[in-house]
């Protein structure tokens, strides 16, 4: 999959246009800018976090505390139950 051709080297953000290809600061400023809006709009309850049991627990870690001290959020699932 690494080497396909068709793989995005780039990244892509959504414009009025469609979607074109940016640098990876303004994407990720664009994501920023998307979770700020969120969470201005509607609070920590407009997000959830969905993490992985198989992923390590440092990374479980890391998204929880995303959801909660970034976001505000409560909503997180680490699916513990598979």
């Amino acid at each position: 999959m690494a080497r396909n051709k068709q793989r995005l080297t780039t990244p892509l953000v959504r414009t009025e246009a469609g979607l074109e290809p940016a640098t990876w600061d303004e994407a990720l400023a664009k994501a920023a800018a998307g979770f700020e809006a969120i969470r201005a709009r509607l609070g920590g309850d407009g997000f959830a976090a969905f993490s992985c049991s198989k992923a390590t627990n440092e990374t479980n870690y890391m998204a929880q505390k995303f959801a909660r001290v970034v976001m505000g959020s409560n909503n997180v699932d680490s699916c513990n139950r598979t």
